[in-house]
């Protein structure tokens, strides 16, 4: 991506809160996520939750960057990084990296923001910046996010569950959508007999965090006999039901085996 490209793509995220970079991703990575994907769905049984937010007939497998070193190639692109660091700046942070398949039948899914949980005033500064990566065309037929352009400038965010006019961000295959993290956006409806898939590569910005590093410089064992207030103030918790989580699972549960109360904000 030439400088000018990318000046191209920020200044567009500024005034319409999106932007898609076409032919962004090359045919031999496109292909072995593809493959990869259906090995991790077919060897670990992964089904749709069947919630309103995650959809009935859309599969996401979550936590890439923990599957195989393919997944590796995703945050660091030559052609979608340098457009977030432009958004955010070069101390962002991956946020998450999952996959979306959108299967035949699905129906859209609820318009929101992705920072809506965030209790900042709005219109803000960029905290989130986030991607799709379109692994099949992305088309209007098929389930292609719908966006509600200039929404990132709004003073609120969409109230969940009502309808708003939007369009369809449609791509083909290789290219990739990025958009404020403020932008009123959601998962189309799939008319169609084939999957809608793509790979949400999202980045947040580096100042959300704790000034020290609490997960790494506190050693796990250590950690297991804090009191649960405790571990939940170092880190091992999830913020409103959702930031923070582990496979839809609080951390504490993952790593010591507690049992706690883990239900993700979109299973309410």
């Amino acid at each position: 991506m030439t400088e000018q490209d990318r000046d191209r793509h920020i200044s567009a995220i500024a005034a319409d809160g999106y932007t898609i970079v076409e032919n962004a991703i090359e045919a031999d990575l496109l292909d072995a996520l593809d493959e990869d994907l259906q090995r991790l769905e077919r060897e670990n049984s992964v089904v749709p939750s069947d919630n309103d937010f995650e959809g009935s007939k859309t599969v996401r497998i979550y936590n890439l960057l923990a599957r195989g070193a393919l997944y590796e190639r995703i945050p660091v692109h030559e052609n979608v990084l340098p457009v977030v660091d432009g958004v955010l700046d070069s101390g962002c942070l991956i946020s998450s990296l999952s996959s979306i398949s959108i299967c035949s039948g699905e129906t859209p899914q609820p318009i929101h923001a992705d920072d809506q949980l965030l209790p900042l005033a709005k219109p803000h500064v960029a905290t989130v910046c986030n991607s799709m990566w379109a692994l099949t065309d992305f088309t209007e037929e098929n389930g292609a996010t719908r966006l509600v352009p200039g929404s990132h400038l709004s003073d609120r965010s969409p109230k969940y569950g009502m309808h708003y006019d939007s369009i369809p961000a449609e791509m083909t295959r290789g290219s990739v959508l990025l958009w404020h993290g403020s932008l009123w956006h959601g998962g189309g409806e799939n008319r169609t007999p084939e999957r809608r898939i793509g790979i949400a590569m999202n980045y947040c910005a580096g100042f959300i965090r704790q000034q020290e590093n609490q997960q790494l410089g506190i050693h796990p064992r250590v950690v297991k006999g804090f009191a649960p207030r405790l571990q939940e103030l170092v880190g091992y918790s999830i913020y409103k039901g959702l930031i923070g989580h582990i496979d839809k699972q609080m951390p504490a549960q993952v790593l010591f085996g507690e049992v706690a109360d883990s239900r993700i904000v979109w299973d309410d």
